[in-house]
């Protein structure tokens, strides 16, 4: 499907989806919301792996402020609950490993856009900025949720606090992301990581987004006893049984994804 603020291409079980407002740093407006939030839908039904990436020199600048109406009088709460919450939420659920090669900087919504990602990969040049306060607001799109799991509240709050730069190789050593990664190799290298997830398990990776993701929410009780019904579930499953069999046959499996 054509899109006006997005590119987005399937080749071999591989979803990319391009930010394509280069001209603003790929910065978030409504059109953009509601194309990722469908192209991520779609593409979680078509592919084995979704990557969200930017063109030009950024990922995401975050919200337009520059976009028509006064920033002081737009509705917040309305745009927070009927545009960022179903994008957000179409990457969480998104039923195949979603990816997040960050090219440039992520800022405010944008950060916050990437890291909601399972796996966030960044060019060295990369930067994550919390950029909220410099305006007057709090970390929204998911950022008040997602940093103190992923860094700790000692992190998230001085983040949030003082908008200082996260680089990409601090990021990474916090635990924001999953790897930095020199700028030279880095869209082969991302590309490579899509390719592996691609080509795996994929109704397994569901299961086990499914089980991380909702673990912060259950005790540990309750985990075990959700691993042990998705475990049995995976069980099931035709590429548990290649697994298996190229396991004992000293071969590498070939998933179909299911």
């Amino acid at each position: 499907m054509l899109y006006d603020t997005i590119v987005c291409e399937i080749v071999d079980n591989i979803a990319i989806i391009t930010l394509n407002r280069p001209d603003v740093m790929n910065a978030l407006n409504t059109q953009m919301r509601a194309e990722i939030t469908h192209a991520v839908t779609e593409s979680g039904k078509a592919a084995r792996v979704v990557v969200l990436t930017g063109a030009g020199r950024a990922f995401c600048s975050g919200q337009d402020l520059g976009a028509g109406a006064n920033p002081a009088d737009i509705d917040l709460e309305r745009t927070l609950k009927d545009e960022y919450m179903p994008m957000l939420a179409a990457i969480t659920k998104c039923p195949v490993p979603t990816i997040s090669a960050v090219n440039g900087p992520a800022a405010g919504a944008g950060a916050n856009l990437a890291l909601a990602a399972d796996i966030v990969i960044a060019a060295q040049s990369a930067y994550f900025l919390q950029a909220f306060a410099r305006i007057g607001l709090i970390p929204d799109a998911g950022g008040t949720y997602i940093m103190p799991r992923q860094m700790g509240v000692a992190k998230a709050m001085g983040a949030a606090l003082f908008a200082d730069k996260i680089s990409s190789d601090q990021a990474s050593e916090w635990g924001m992301i999953w790897e930095s990664v020199e700028d030279d190799s880095f869209n082969k290298h991302w590309m490579s990581r899509a390719s592996h997830l691609a080509s795996g398990p994929t109704a397994t990776y569901g299961y086990i987004k499914s089980a991380i993701r909702g673990s912060f929410e259950n005790t540990e009780a309750e985990q075990l006893s959700i691993e042990a019904r998705l475990q049995g579930e995976c069980g099931k499953t035709r590429d548990f049984k290649e697994g298996i069999t190229a396991f004992l046959d000293k071969r590498p499996p070939s998933f179909e994804g299911r």
